[in-house]
């Protein structure tokens, strides 16, 4: 027994010495240890979408004036007085300056290719506004304007002033939040998930659907429109897409 217990005892001094030596000569012994963190809480996720509409306050309105001459300063005088006529005509409407906007201006010679070699014979005077008026007022200034000398119009496009606009995307979220309610309560008890609490949410908006217009251009042809314009601008719409994220237990 006594053996026995010296060898057992000479083993672990013999074993440590050698651990001793291996440490200290080649280095220490390589060993590792994995920590897993483990969670059931999956995020789901659910979207609604949610629309408004509301009846447009203002509209913006694109209209414009070319006049040729056979010289430079001729062309511009004439494009510089139909300018003046448009922009009194609508100030004489209420409409301010600040809402009137050019946004074009371009000056070009006209060719004549009959011949072998191109030569100018006159120069065209290109000038178009954006205007900005209330709604009620849009006839009238596309009436004006052309009465005035303008023989371009463009687009006419209808928007919400900035109040109503958050009121009617608040409306939206509110119906996209409800709808995303309803899509997660419904998936989560036809899949079995016990849905926890929202975590996080994101919005995406459509945006203001503006409603563009043209008028055809013969109407405008020498300055006057036949028959009073009578312009309907619908409802504009707002739309609203929102994700709710879920904790799932």
């Amino acid at each position: 027994m006594e053996k026995r217990g010296v060898d057992l005892i000479g083993a672990i001094v013999v074993f440590f010495v050698l651990l001793f030596v291996y440490t200290k000569f080649i280095g220490p012994i390589p060993f590792s240890v994995n920590n897993v963190n483990t969670d059931n809480a999956t995020p789901f996720e659910a979207t609604g979408t949610g629309k408004a509409a509301g009846a447009p306050d203002r509209a913006l309105i694109s209209v414009g004036i070319t006049e040729s001459a056979t010289s430079v300063t001729e062309a511009q005088n004439k494009a510089n007085q139909k300018s003046e006529a448009i922009i009194s005509s609508l100030k004489k409407l209420g409409i301010s300056e600040k809402d009137i906007k050019t946004t074009n201006y371009s000056l070009n010679p006209n060719y004549d290719y009959s011949g072998s070699s191109q030569r100018i014979t006159g120069y065209s005077v290109n000038q178009n506004f954006e205007v900005k008026t209330p709604i009620e007022k849009a006839n009238n200034a596309v009436d004006a304007t052309t009465q005035a000398g303008a023989n371009l119009i463009g687009n006419i496009s209808f928007m919400l002033n900035d109040n109503k606009k958050q009121e009617l995307e608040n409306e939206a979220r509110k119906e996209a939040v409800e709808m995303a309610k309803k899509s997660a309560e419904g998936l989560a008890k036809a899949s079995g998930i016990k849905l926890g609490k929202i975590i996080n949410i994101r919005e995406s908006f459509g945006g203001e659907i503006i409603r563009p217009m043209m008028i055809d251009a013969k109407e405008a042809q020498g300055g006057t429109i036949i028959d009073p314009t009578n312009i309907t601008p619908g409802e504009s719409n707002i739309e609203v897409s929102v994700t709710l994220t879920y904790q799932t237990n």
